[in-house]
């Protein structure tokens, strides 16, 4: 589910660069950010090492594992290079391309093995960071780091649980709510409603049921099993 939300969101901006040219300036680096963060959190829920294994090629064994999820980068250029922003594409190829190479497997030496406490703690800090920093790479970056640690905090969490679904929707519907009645929160509020989308899709994709205890009254099945040799 999260990686089919990815694709939607390529190609939503695509459509709104094709669509209203006039309003995707506007929109274009908002949602590039957006997908940085996706990017993150689903390389973190697919590649699930806690740490590496020493050797060279174990560096960049999340690209071996899938390479076709590499294609992804390139449509997110394409849509900057679509709506006209030539200058953005080869920021966002840089910055892929520091995020697989050196961030995101420093950030599984440092955090692989991190618990909950200590992720979140590192995931409300570089919220602090993305929302102050300027927009370009370094921004890119932050947004990336974001979404691996908001995996890391979901792997860490109550994954699954109905509770964790209402907080998760509940936070995104207020960062909704804060940037639409203050704009200049937008920077902040953004990657706040990505997460907590990324987090929502992820809980619908493991939902569990309330487990029903076993009754007294109910008879227990028994399944006999004769054996050949008897």
């Amino acid at each position: 589910m999260l990686g089919m939300a990815h694709g939607l969101l390529i190609g939503l901006l695509a459509g709104l660069s094709l669509a209203a040219p006039l309003a995707a300036p506007e929109l274009m680096p908002r949602g590039i950010e957006a997908l940085f963060i996706l990017a993150g959190f689903h390389l973190r829920l697919v590649d699930r090492r806690f740490a590496l294994r020493g050797d060279a090629k174990d560096w960049i064994s999340h690209m071996l594992m899938a390479p076709a999820r590499l294609l992804r980068w390139i449509a997110t250029a394409a849509v900057a290079l679509v709506v006209g922003d030539v200058n953005q594409v080869p920021t966002i190829l840089a910055a892929a391309l520091l995020c697989e190479l050196a961030l995101y497997p420093i950030g599984t030496i440092f955090l692989g093995r991190s618990s909950l406490s200590v992720s979140a703690g590192v995931l409300a800090l570089l919220l602090i960071a993305a929302g102050v920093s300027e927009a370009g790479m370094v921004r890119f970056l932050f947004c990336f780091a974001i979404g691996v640690t908001a995996c890391l905090v979901w792997l860490r969490g109550p994954d699954g649980e109905p509770r964790a679904l209402a907080l998760a929707l509940g936070g995104g519907a207020a960062a909704a709510l804060i940037a639409l009645m203050l704009p200049v929160a937008l920077p902040l509020a953004l990657p706040v409603m990505t997460i907590c989308a990324a987090w929502t899709l992820a809980h619908l994709a493991v939902l569990r049921r309330r487990p029903v205890p076993w009754r007294l009254g109910t008879p227990p099945v028994r399944v006999a099993v004769r054996s050949p040799f008897s």
